[in-house]
């Protein structure tokens, strides 16, 4: 295998790197690991080869078997890794297959893996853990010699990331001899971040690092005049003649947007601004059917496409080599999500990666600015791994019971592998067990939560086959709305499928009413179950589907070099802070700027009543917690209601009463002894809890979203079953 690679590197006119050597070294060598590469520089081939070679040597290269698991955390990834894969593969071990299992896999070719498993099987979290749930889990699945885990960055610090620290534990209690290595390409902290991956192998994992940076040029848009520059709540249509003239000089772009529902209202501006784009432009979200999405990938692997307008459903290691500069509408929020959208232009090694920021709003031109700082000096977020979460494990818990059953005690020894679980006491442990075999003391009434029994060799199972099929199909930590499928009416049944969108999107429309999806205008003509039917509209005025899904927050280290722009730590002259700078010193004669040393508080009196707003700039989510806790500890002082409003800079306290910031503003505000009880009680009284709850409701199994395509009877809800707790 060694001298077939060989060989063919110089065909390729290639050589390999010294990272891809090393990782090649330290698979032979049995040991686990993270590499750590810029987007392009060849991750995919050091993982893939050394597999192969790690194979070999270990006479697993005969035809049969699942013998290497590629877990990615997106669709669109997993099917271009699986035909880059296949292509490579039928170089090197021509009779093994490589397939693709994930949501978008046809159902013949999933009958058929049922049967017999590929030699490489690229999947998600999701699948993998939907493959454990089979009873002959380990039969299929022990054969496996490597697991690669592709943009680990992206998962370990969420749910899904724990999914796969507990695959890995059952995995590597099967198979001894497993390995796994990770990719990634941006994050701050590599280290934790191997040790988390390889936490359940039991020994110490090896960190390998291309030192090679890969060079970004970005470039910032700006507006004629930054004064009638809108200050905030707009999509940044204002700029959509200079993003039509950058699409035109280059060959191939990629237009990144925040939200599907940006994503939509772009695309129709561009077509609108420049006709000549109709068939040169294309939409690319998550909630387009697959065959779309599918056509998109291949326009822009074929240099057929001009510019996509897509969400972060394209921002992980799909290779488009034609593309040739990527645009950011609006802030990306974070340094390792703006790097790892740059990387997708000059997508290989020693290419330059060309990004231009278009702000939305003027504070976006100081984000943008920041952001330039911040890649400049490799200011990565961090990302830490989730500390056990017990929704998490119970799921899993009910998985490995449908997957053969287990030994509470053996599995116990096995979860505390995975590195979120590695202090679990065994109160906790107990807790779970008893939480998924009789629904803890609140539900224990209840059959549909004792979802496992004990046999009387101590194995436990579950035995009622309708609650299998329910936790089959809910499988996951992915939590949104239920969806809807959008297909076209044609006489006599439904036409072709167009996507999905969420079910609170479609209830606020009615038959007639007209929206824009799938880079279409649509009427909605009828709703019949869980489907809505729709026909082409005529030009009547539209709306645009809102998903619901989590507004990024601003990071820490974006937030951070935003505050050294402002407090003067950082000058240059550079066009993007020269515009923004007249707007600053505004904002310094009338008020103050905000900070790192101070945090600036205005007040303003309206007829609505008394407003404070608060500057931390610490993100939405840090805003939210803050704006709850301080609106609490005032009402406990003075018994008056708060209205709060948050955004990434800062936060607004409203009531309706007078409020003199100077009589309220004291130490008692900001003490910190009674900090953890005050919180839960300002969490609770503004219903934040409830509003997480739910999503630990569904992952935990306490709630069932339905079947596909089937109607909700009478469904539990999770705001009732928090009221029962």
């Amino acid at each position: 295998m060694h001298a077939l690679i060989h060989r063919w590197f110089v065909r390729q006119g290639w050589k390999p790197f010294g990272f891809q050597q090393r990782v090649w070294h330290a698979m032979l060598e049995g040991q686990w690991g993270l590499l750590h590469a810029s987007t392009g520089s060849g991750k995919t081939l050091a993982t893939w080869l050394g597999a192969l070679q790690t194979c070999e040597a270990r006479a697993q290269l005969k035809p049969g078997r699942l013998k290497i698991l590629w877990i990615t955390p997106m669709r669109a990834l997993a099917a271009d890794t699986t035909a880059t894969l296949a292509q490579n593969a039928a170089e090197f071990v021509p009779d093994w297959r490589v397939e693709m299992r994930t949501a978008d896999t046809q159902a013949a070719l999933r009958a058929r893996q049922s049967k017999h498993l590929p030699e490489v099987l690229v999947t998600t979290p999701e699948s993998l853990s939907l493959l454990l749930a089979n009873a002959d889990a380990q039969t299929r699945i022990q054969s496996v010699q490597v697991v690669i885990v592709d943009e680990w960055h992206e998962l370990i610090a969420s749910k899904r990331g724990v999914q796969v620290q507990l695959a890995l534990a059952r995995l590597f209690c099967w198979n001894r001899e497993l390995i796994c290595w990770g990719m990634s390409a941006t994050l701050g902290n590599l280290d934790e971040a191997c040790e988390v991956l390889t936490c359940a192998s039991g020994r110490k994992g090896v960190l390998i690092s291309d030192d090679t940076p890969k060079r970004i040029e970005i470039d910032v848009l700006l507006p004629a005049r930054v004064e009638r520059f809108p200050w905030a709540g707009h999509m940044g249509l204002s700029l959509v003649d200079q993003v039509a003239k950058r699409i035109e000089k280059a060959v191939s772009t990629l237009v990144f947007v925040n939200t599907r529902a940006q994503a939509e209202r772009w695309y129709q501006a561009l077509l609108e601004h420049d006709s000549s784009l109709a068939g040169l432009l294309a939409l690319h979200h998550g909630s387009l059917d697959q065959s779309v999405r599918h056509w998109v990938e291949a326009g822009l692997k074929s240099g057929d496409l001009r510019a996509v307008v897509c969400t972060s459903s394209l921002d992980l290691g799909v290779d488009f080599l034609p593309v040739e500069q990527v645009m950011q509408i609006g802030s990306a929020k974070g340094v390792a999500r703006l790097m790892q959208r740059a990387g997708r232009a000059g997508h290989a090694p020693g290419k330059t990666a060309k990004l231009v920021l278009v702000p939305t709003h003027s504070l976006e031109i100081l984000e943008a600015v920041a952001a330039q700082d911040a890649v400049a000096n490799k200011r990565i977020e961090a990302r830490s791994s989730p500390k056990a979460p017990m929704d998490v494990l119970v799921q899993h818990l009910v998985t490995i019971a449908l997957g053969g059953g287990f030994n509470a005690t053996e599995l116990y020894q096995e979860v505390r592998q995975a590195y979120a679980y590695r202090t679990l006491d065994e109160v906790a442990w107990q807790w779970a067990l008893d939480f998924v075999s009789g629904g803890g003391k609140a539900l224990a009434a209840y059959p549909d939560y004792r979802r496992i029994e004990a046999d009387d060799n101590g194995i436990w199972r579950v035995t009622d086959r309708q609650l299998a099929r329910r936790h089959r199909m809910s499988i996951g930590t992915i939590v949104s709305d239920a969806m809807m499928q959008v297909r076209y009416w044609r006489k006599g049944g439904a036409g072709s499928r167009l996507g999905q969108v969420e079910e609170s999107f479609i209830a606020r429309l009615k038959v007639g009413d007209s929206f824009y999806f799938a880079g279409r205008l649509l009427e909605l003509a009828r709703v019949q179950e869980m489907t809505a039917y729709v026909k082409k509209a005529s030009g009547q005025r539209a709306v645009v589907p809102r998903w619901v899904g989590g507004n990024m927050p601003l990071s820490s280290e974006l937030a951070d070099s935003m505050l050294a722009r402002l407090d003067g730590r950082v000058q240059d002259e550079q066009a993007a802070w020269l515009a923004i700078k007249p707007l600053l010193q505004l904002q310094a004669t009338w008020s103050a700027l905000p900070s790192a040393s101070y945090l600036l508080v205005e007040q303003w009196q309206s007829r609505e009543g008394s407003h404070l707003f608060f500057y931390p700039f610490a993100g939405r989510h840090v805003h939210m917690g803050l704006a709850t806790l301080l609106a609490w500890r005032l009402s406990k002082q003075m018994p008056r209601t708060f209205t709060v409003a948050v955004n990434d800079y800062g936060f607004e306290l409203l009531c309706a009463q007078d409020l003199e910031a100077n009589d309220v503003l004291g130490p008692e505000l900001f003490d910190s002894d009674s900090l953890s009880s005050d919180i839960l009680m300002s969490l609770n009284a503004a219903e934040l809890s409830q509003r997480r709850f739910r999503e630990i409701a569904r992952v935990a199994g306490l709630v069932f979203q339905g079947y596909p395509g089937a109607k909700k009877n009478g469904q539990t809800n999770s705001g009732v079953i928090r009221v029962v707790f």
